[in-house]
């Protein structure tokens, strides 16, 4: 990712300034701490006082200049240097610096912020009975399918920290689906069809665990996410 940051200046001379005949810059910019980075520019060149002098005068500008990125955004690889530069004469003595800075190489912190659940109600999910209920009444209504059932029945689990709960607790299975949870928090430029697409999950079952119906900046989503297990 590339992220140009613009810099102007208006050095005032001492003298009158009537014409640039060089100029140069330079810069120290450099990463100064996680969010943070500082530098300064170094601004020389030659000048004449009137139209009509032979004669130039030297002069020399050290500009300071900080940049100060959002905290979502990992500067350990990024590249800093100058985009574009120019320059304007705009009265007798007064020289207007633009420099657009562009810091490369930025990489953006994971969007996704893992679930903290101490209750299973949070979320509203069924309770066990209702879950074994809608097992057993499928299996009596088609008792040929019965293996198929159980097999591709989800049972509901909730990640805490790093340990799993259960809501089925001993039931002993060697194949069978299980369902966690991450909350994504809505960014600028996000939609839900991007949402749909990256967790590769229908709208269905997205509109199922949030309001589909008002989503701003800054909201979190219940992202359901399926994984397989097998024991050993």
């Amino acid at each position: 990712m590339k992220k140009i940051v613009p810099f102007k200046k208006e050095i005032m001379f001492k003298t009158n300034l009537a014409e640039i005949t060089s100029i140069s810059l330079e810069h120290s910019l450099h990463k100064e701490d996680e969010h943070l980075i500082s530098g300064s520019f170094s601004l020389n060149g030659e000048y004449k006082i009137t139209d009509t002098s032979t004669n130039t005068e030297v002069f020399s500008y050290d500009l300071p200049f900080d940049i100060h990125m959002d905290d979502h955004y990992i500067l350990d690889n990024s590249i800093v240097d100058i985009e574009d530069f120019y320059y304007e004469i705009v009265n007798e003595n007064v020289l207007s610096v633009n420099i657009e800075v562009c810091v490369d190489k930025l990489e953006e912190k994971s969007l996704i912020e893992e679930v903290r659940v101490t209750k299973i109600e949070e979320i509203e999910e069924p309770t066990i009975e209702e879950i074994r209920q809608e097992i057993e009444e499928t299996i009596k209504e088609e008792p040929k399918e019965r293996e198929e059932i159980i097999t591709v029945k989800e049972e509901k689990e909730i990640t805490v920290e790093n340990e799993t709960v259960s809501l089925f607790g001993a039931m002993d299975e060697t194949n069978e689906t299980y369902m966690t949870y991450r909350v994504y928090i809505i960014r600028e430029g996000d939609s839900i069809e991007n949402i749909l697409t990256r967790y590769a999950i229908s709208r269905e079952d997205l509109a199922a665990y949030n309001d589909l119906s008002e989503v701003k900046l800054g909201d979190k989503l219940i992202i359901p996410a399926i994984y397989h297990a097998t024991s050993e």
